[in-house]
């Protein structure tokens, strides 16, 4: 069964010239039984030209989309092309291949339809900064108030998905800053979310694009809309039950 899974590694890439080679050439290394997409998110530095000229397989997006529509559109291409699993990784050199194997197994043994690779499981490798871990302990906490789910490392954007939710994610998928809204909307369909221990590295060039104000405008933003996730969840459930309701009186 696990030799029939069909598995694509999304790789969102917005100038990252000076990491996407290594990470292209790491990565088909280690895991060769593995398809992957460079999402080239309308970059101004060179990552589209070294796609080019190495050949890679990617997706160029002609304007800037942002890391939910560039892994979106990730997630259309594998469910057109009829893949089982997705999994996103960084175009940054954080996410370790090496990992893949221990992030697809509870798929692979139907214990879990997201599977979160978690930094902060076991504490080792690249942590972030403290500022960061204040953030993502206090998204984490809210996450639990609204689903009931407690999940560590809410903001890790190495994740893998079955089939279910390689749909699900085709067809809506947060835009801006997605990880932690991404892990509502799954525990709102039902989906069984899991992490796993793995070890992260620093980002191995170039610069993130994630500054002090962004990191405020990301709480406030975030914080928003996992409520009104929440919320709107709640309003589709009663419309449904009230719905059948009325057809049940018929």
């Amino acid at each position: 069964m696990e030799e029939r899974n069909r598995v694509l590694i999304i790789i969102p890439a917005y100038n990252e010239s000076e990491n996407i080679e290594h990470v292209i050439d790491y990565l088909t290394k280690q895991a060769p039984w593995c398809d992957y997409l460079v999402v080239n998110d309308g970059s101004t530095d060179s990552t589209l030209q070294i796609c080019e000229r190495e050949r890679f397989h990617y997706l160029n997006l002609p304007i800037n989309m942002g890391i939910g529509g560039a892994v979106q559109a990730g997630y259309v291409y594998a469910c057109r092309n009829g893949y089982d699993i997705a999994v996103q990784m960084d175009g940054d050199g954080q996410h370790d291949a090496a990992y893949l194997e221990t992030l697809l197994e509870p798929l692979r043994k139907d214990e879990a339809d997201v599977v979160i690779g978690s930094r902060f499981l076991e504490k080792e490798g690249f942590q972030s900064s403290a500022s960061r871990r204040t953030g993502i302990n206090i998204l984490s906490f809210l996450i639990l108030l609204t689903t009931g789910k407690r999940i560590k490392d809410v903001t890790s954007g190495y994740r893998a998905v079955n089939r279910r939710f390689i749909e699900i994610y085709s067809r809506d998928y947060p835009m801006d800053y997605p990880e932690p809204e991404a892990i509502v909307s799954a525990i709102m369909h039902l989906g069984r979310v899991r992490e796993v221990p793995v070890r992260m590295r620093a980002r191995e060039g170039g610069t993130s694009s994630i500054t002090f104000g962004r990191s405020v405008y990301y709480m406030i933003k975030v914080t928003l809309a996992i409520l009104i996730c929440r919320m709107s969840y709640g309003l589709r459930r009663a419309k449904k039950a009230e719905t059948a309701k009325g057809g049940g009186r018929q």
